[in-house]
């Protein structure tokens, strides 16, 4: 039988559209050249550019292109933007390590603000953090690990109260979730093209205001993207990044509620087979293709293995973490026991999804499940 991909959240299957664009732009010249190949190539970028700023709701000039999430938090969180300095940085604490890793705040200078036990950000937490500070807030609009859609227009408005700014992470939100600068309140926001069925190797870094542009770009060089980031421009990524971005917004409202419901149905199969599993941020808001949940006593490294060989790709949390053995940070800051997020597991659910592959998940579910139960029976 085919295989079951349940890890969208780590990355989408390309979209037909984005691999057509990508396909057809592949043998275009460099953009900085000016003759028409370099023209043709300019035109590519400048178009994904606009198509990108409107969606957000901010200019096509203050839209920079980059090659990912990680490249676009290493360039905004830096305690120096082109009109203020910021001495402090919170991180909420369901972040992604790009995030975490990746800010260029000296440790002393980070701070993490917990989350509640649904996955939300702790807003009175927040609140005591803000108190006489004017720091800058990396907040996700939603978590890669529970799906739980985070509180960033209050957060942005608190932080705003405090003279601080708000940079957001709407990589699992794009698509989802109406997470445009009107709608969350940032003031700078990033997307990564391959979680929206894009090519890898392009995102973008938006700004919402021209005052909040970095002093100087993170890679210096030929002067590319305004000088925010250097280096030849990858044309046929932004052109499937664009195409994908298109789709996705085209698509949002029909696949939120369609994988919503699919969540729903696995979500009552998952506690029919498994009464004592734990769903994480359940009594949260949370988008539709998402469910994180725990199967106490039952190890997810053995169960991800297990369910590969079975058929199905799923996570056991963040795919730029999952490889290794120590316990999500995401449920830790929620107030999970490290044991506990040791038996937690990710499935995360995409265009490609079909109701079928949910019904034989859960069978494989029951089967997996009781064949472990009965070896630690037997061990015990």
């Amino acid at each position: 039988m085919s295989r079951i991909y349940f890890d969208y959240n780590a990355t989408a299957p390309l979209r037909p559209e984005a691999r057509e664009a990508f396909v057809q732009a592949l043998d275009v010249g460099n953009a900085s050249s000016v003759h028409q190949e370099g023209r043709a190539a300019r035109a590519l970028i400048e178009s994904a550019r606009v198509t990108i700023a409107a969606a957000l709701g901010t200019r096509t000039d203050l839209v920079v292109f980059v090659s990912g999430a990680t490249e676009a938090a290493n360039m905004a969180l830096r305690p120096q933007t082109s009109s203020k300095s910021y001495d402090l940085l919170l991180i909420g604490g369901g972040e992604h390590p790009c995030v975490t890793a990746g800010h260029g705040f000296p440790p002393d200078r980070a701070e993490i603000v917990a989350l509640d036990a649904q996955g939300r950000l702790n807003l009175e937490i927040l609140r005591q953090r803000l108190a006489h500070r004017q720091p800058m807030l990396a907040l996700q609009a939603v978590n890669n690990e529970t799906g739980v859609i985070q509180p960033v227009a209050e957060a942005a408005e608190m932080v705003h109260a405090a003279g601080g700014l708000l940079v957001c992470d709407a990589v699992q939100a794009f698509g989802r979730v109406d997470c445009c600068f009107a709608a969350t309140g940032a003031d700078l926001i990033f997307l990564s093209s391959h979680k929206l069925g894009g090519p890898k190797g392009a995102g973008a870094l938006a700004f919402a205001r021209r005052e909040l542009l970095p002093k100087v770009g993170l890679i210096r060089g030929g002067g590319q993207e305004r000088g925010f980031r250097g280096g030849t421009e990858n044309p046929a990524a932004i052109a499937g990044f664009k195409a994908a971005v298109v789709a996705a917004a085209n698509d949002r409202s029909a696949e939120a509620r369609r994988l919503g419901e699919l969540r729903d149905f696995l979500q009552v199969g998952v506690l029919e087979i498994a009464p004592e599993a734990a769903i994480f941020g359940k009594e949260a808001a949370r988008v539709g293709n998402t469910l994180a949940f725990a199967l106490p006593g039952l190890s997810a490294e053995t169960l991800v293995a297990a369910f590969d060989v079975e058929g199905v790709a799923l996570s056991s949390g963040s795919a730029c973490s999952s490889g290794k053995v120590t316990p999500s940070p995401v449920l830790a800051s929620m107030g999970v026991s490290a044991e506990f997020s040791r038996s937690a597991l990710r499935i995360s659910l995409g265009l490609m999804t079909r109701k079928e592959e949910v019904v034989r998940f859960l069978e494989i579910l029951a089967r997996l499940r009781e064949r472990m139960r009965r070896r630690l029976g037997d061990q015990a």
